[in-house]
C-alpha cells in the first residue's frame, strides 16, 4: 500500500482522444519530506511522519524547529503520518516522497475533512420529512414532539436529533481512479469528487477494499504540446479572418444604402 499528502485545488474536466469527458479533481502534491520514522520497537507500529509545505523559521516553535533540524529540512505547515509497506522500507528521514509513486489507472481512497454546514435545522441535518404543506396545518419543518415516557420525562435525553451545528467530519471516498500523474507540475488528476473545500489537505492511499472493477483510463489529450509560436499563429489567423468578415459586411452595407437612395 502507498499513501501521500496533498492539497485540493479544485475541479475541472479533461477530454480523452476518443472524445470522452472525465470530471476530475486537481490535487497538488508537493514533495512530502520524511521527518520521523515510527518503528515497532519504539512506538509499537510502523509509519512515516511527513511534512508538507515549507514554513518560515520565524513562524515555527522550538519543537517544530528541532524536528526539522533532525531531518535536515525546513519546518512544515502540515505534519501527518502515512502508512504503506511499499514506501516505509524505501524512505529514510530527510528523504522526500513525490506523486510519481502512483501511476495512471491506480485506484485510490481519498480522506479529508468534509465541508461544514454551520447551524442547520433538523430536517436538513438529519434528512427528515416535512409536515403537510397546507396553510392551516401549522407544522412544516418543526422538530416534532420532545415528550418522554417514564421517570425521566423532566428533561430531553442526550442524543435527541435536534437542530444544531452540522460540523465537518473526516470522510473517506473509496475507489477513485487516477487519470493523470504529472511529477513536473506536482499534481495528480483524480476522476470524481473528493471531500473538503478548496485548498483542503488530503490523504491519498491505495484502495483497500476495491469494491468496484478497475477503471480503464483512456489517453488524455495533452494541450501543453503546443508552443507559444503555434498559439500566436492561430490567434493571428483568427484575427485575420475576423477582419475579412468585417470588410465584407461593410461593403454589403454600402451597396444596400446606394440601392435605397
Amino acid at each position: 500500500m502507498k499513501s501521500i499528502i496533498g492539497r485540493k485545488i479544485g475541479m475541472t474536466s479533461v477530454f480523452t482522444e476518443d472524445g470522452t469527458t472525465y470530471p476530475v479533481t486537481v490535487v497538488e502534491i508537493l514533495p512530502n519530506v520524511v521527518l520521523q520514522k515510527k518503528t515497532k520497537e519504539k512506538d509499537g507500529y510502523e509509519a512515516l511522519q511527513v511534512g508538507y509545505e515549507d514554513k518560515k523559521e520565524s513562524r515555527a516553535n522550538k519543537c517544530e524547529l528541532g524536528i526539522a533540524k533532525k531531518a535536515n529540512t525546513t519546518p512544515k505547515y502540515v505534519i501527518r503520518e502515512i502508512e504503506g509497506d511499499e514506501i516505509y522500507p524505501n524512505h529514510e528521514v530527510g528523504q522526500s516522497i513525490d506523486c510519481s509513486i502512483f501511476q495512471v489507472g491506480d485506484m485510490v481512497d481519498v480522506t479529508a475533512k468534509s465541508k461544514g454546514h454551520g447551524y442547520t435545522g433538523t430536517i436538513k441535518r438529519y434528512h427528515g420529512h416535512i409536515g403537510p404543506k397546507g396553510h392551516g396545518s401549522g407544522y412544516h419543518r418543526q422538530i416534532g414532539s420532545l415528550a418522554t415516557n417514564g421517570r425521566c420525562n423532566n428533561r430531553v435525553h442526550a442524543g435527541k436529533k435536534m437542530s444544531g451545528h452540522w460540523r465537518p467530519q473526516t470522510t473517506t471516498i473509496l475507489d477513485l481512479p487516477i487519470v493523470k500523474v504529472d511529477p513536473s507540475m506536482n499534481c495528480v488528476l483524480i476522476r470524481g469528487s473528493v471531500p473538503g473545500p478548496k485548498l483542503a489537505v488530503l490523504k491519498i492511499r491505495t484502495a483497500v477494499k476495491r469494491t468496484c472493477k478497475p477503471f480503464p483510463v483512456a489517453p488524455i489529450v495533452d494541450y501543453t504540446t503546443e508552443t507559444i509560436a503555434d498559439i500566436e499563429r492561430k490567434n493571428a489567423e483568427a484575427l485575420a479572418k475576423m477582419e475579412v468578415k468585417k470588410e465584407k459586411a461593410g461593403q454589403k452595407k454600402q451597396t444596400t444604402n446606394k440601392k435605397v437612395r
